[in-house]
């Protein structure tokens, strides 16, 4: 069942927080992106209520046009560029999903964007940038090597770099997630969120712990991949040895200045979760919502699934922040 539109029981304006995005920021981006994406639903299942124990439901991000919930923030940012900027264009480093958003915001608002990927991408989500009109370079190994070429070369070519964590914008344009929950679900008591560069996370925190202090926010992410987990516990930004998780949304080597600041502020808990526990989450959506989800996206059901002792008779929310995952792993993934 979808839950209906509430916005009169939450009053967004208090406990607003001194930090890189607030709550102003975000319901200005909203202002932005509702003119050019509709709200996600939030629906409740009965089988993952009874699995978790709790009052579950998922936020469909992965309904967005472009699959993934990042378009949010891509939308907000490029709408925000300079005639200058505009002019000369974007370029950025991603796997895919970031990219995607950064590629869709700027065929909507006609500006030239680049993005780079790693060498052996995951070949749909180059194929979807490229659909979108951006220009997609091969460079490096994985997404930090791609971004720091990008560092590299951005001012070499007089373009617009886009990071995809430390953007004001970004944060605010995905924060706009958080609103939408707390209009549809104002007894909401736990959100569970993929956490790889840290944007989603940053920005649905904001929103949320603004208006409802007491709701725990807990990120997720793969142990094979913990970068930003040792950077929220460390409360700086830190490299990880290990990045080996099938997860892109949540591959990264380091944690994020702006993004590490505002999760060690906002969010309640940070855990850990196997790329197996993420297989078995991505079944279990599947199974249960008749939704496919990518790695990341099913990061939050298998973290709920973890603690799920804690979550007893709570209202909870899983974001399943995107679909995007290629027929050899959704096989993969079903074989076993």
């Amino acid at each position: 069942m979808m839950l209906r539109h509430k916005a009169s029981a939450v009053d967004f304006e208090v406990m607003q927080m001194k930090q890189a995005v607030t709550t102003d920021d975000i319901l200005n981006a909203r202002t932005i992106i509702r003119k050019y994406l509709n709200r996600t639903p939030l629906y409740s299942y009965t089988g993952l209520s009874q699995l978790l124990g709790c009052q579950a439901f998922v936020k469909h991000e992965n309904h967005q046009p472009v699959g993934a919930f990042k378009v949010r923030g891509g939308l907000n940012l490029v709408s925000r560029l300079s005639k200058d900027e505009r002019r000369r264009g974007v370029i950025t480093a991603s796997t895919g999903n970031h990219g995607q958003s950064i590629a869709y915001a700027a065929r909507t608002f006609g500006v030239k964007a680049r993005v780079v990927v790693p060498r052996g991408n995951n070949p749909d989500k180059v194929k979807a940038i490229e659909r979108l009109g951006a220009e997609v370079i091969f460079e490096g190994k994985d997404f930090d090597e791609s971004r720091e070429y990008v560092e590299r070369v951005s001012q070499e070519n007089g373009l617009r770099y886009v990071h995809s964590a430390n953007e004001p914008h970004l944060i605010a344009g995905v924060g706009t997630i958080g609103l939408e929950i707390l209009e549809d679900l104002p007894d909401v008591d736990v959100v569970l969120v993929p956490v790889g560069g840290g944007s989603g996370a940053s920005g649905i925190s904001t929103a949320i712990k603004s208006a409802k202090p007491d709701v725990q926010i807990i990120g997720v992410q793969s142990e094979e991949a913990p970068a930003a987990f040792l950077s929220w516990r460390e409360g700086k930004p830190v490299a990880s040895e290990v990045m080996r998780t099938f997860a892109e949304g949540l591959a990264t080597r380091v944690g994020f200045s702006m993004t590490v600041q505002m999760m060690k502020r906002n969010l309640t808990d940070f855990i850990l979760v196997s790329d197996d526990e993420i297989r078995q989450a991505m079944r279990l959506l599947l199974e249960h919502t008749h939704n496919v989800a990518e790695g990341a996206g099913a990061a939050s059901l298998a973290g709920a699934i973890k603690i799920r002792d804690k979550l007893s008779g709570k209202h909870v929310v899983m974001i399943l922040s995107g679909g995007n995952v290629t027929l050899d792993t959704l096989r993969h993934v079903l074989s076993v």
